[in-house]
């Protein structure tokens, strides 16, 4: 029970971020839910309900997505899914919470950084960017990043992000679980799931009116940092 409770908290302040953010589920939870239920249950688990908060979040801004920019990133992304996939099925379990570990930290630094990559520009800055996010979404659960590096390095405003970023997220986290199926978890754990994102969706919306956004997004990264450094020293502890 205690560890159902836990898996509660931890979409509940993933779900809460989201809201704050536009993108932050899968940084902030997916290392908890990773060390919690093991790297294919968590993140199966962090793709479906990331999936799902980006559809109830687009619902309101979907009239802002640019398709000029969001197809050649939803496009390559569904093409290197099945291999984040096809890899993280294969790996041994310390191996893959080290390479979950170590890609949410460089990405998270990445990120704080506000890295400027000219290569991530344009019509082929999307397709790397949508790569590279596909295939990080399915092996690890974490494809936020590289969109955000791409969003950085376009321009874009936080108010046009936010509704491209929820767009991405309902098709790359649908890639990603057509490729990996569902989470084999109990009724009472789906029931606390869900709960939990409610829940956090409307903590979010109450934060999101009160909290500036430049401590709410520090704030995330540095949780996100924290669970990356987590779980790869687990892995390492586990070689």
């Amino acid at each position: 029970m205690t560890g159902e409770l836990l898996l509660g908290v931890i979409v509940l302040v993933g779900s809460c971020v989201q809201w704050l953010t536009g993108m932050g589920f899968a940084l902030v939870a997916v290392p908890a839910l990773v060390l919690l239920l093991g790297p294919a249950e968590g993140v199966v688990l962090a793709n479906c309900a990331a999936g799902a908060i980006s559809v109830v979040g687009l619902a309101g801004g979907w009239r802002r997505v640019r398709p000029r920019a969001m197809v050649p990133l939803c496009v390559a992304a569904g093409c290197t899914v099945p291999a984040g996939a096809w890899l993280a099925r294969r790996l041994p379990e310390p191996v893959l919470l080290v390479l979950m570990g170590a890609l949410v930290t460089v990405a998270v630094a990445l990120v704080m950084r506000g890295a400027r990559v000219p290569a991530l520009r344009g019509t082929k800055g999307a397709v790397a960017a949508g790569a590279a996010g596909g295939f990080m979404n399915s092996a690890a659960g974490v494809g936020g990043p590289p969109v955000s590096l791409y969003a950085v390095n376009a321009g874009w405003t936080v108010r046009e992000f936010v509704p491209n970023a929820q767009f991405y997220g309902v098709v790359v986290n649908a890639f990603s679980v057509a490729a990996n199926g569902v989470p084999h978890l109990d009724g009472p754990v789906w029931a606390l799931a869900v709960t939990g994102m409610a829940a956090g969706a409307a903590v979010g919306r109450v934060l999101a009116q009160r909290v500036p956004e430049k401590g709410a997004r520090l704030l995330v990264l540095l949780l996100a940092l924290t669970g990356g450094v987590t779980t790869l020293g687990k892995g390492l502890w586990g070689l």
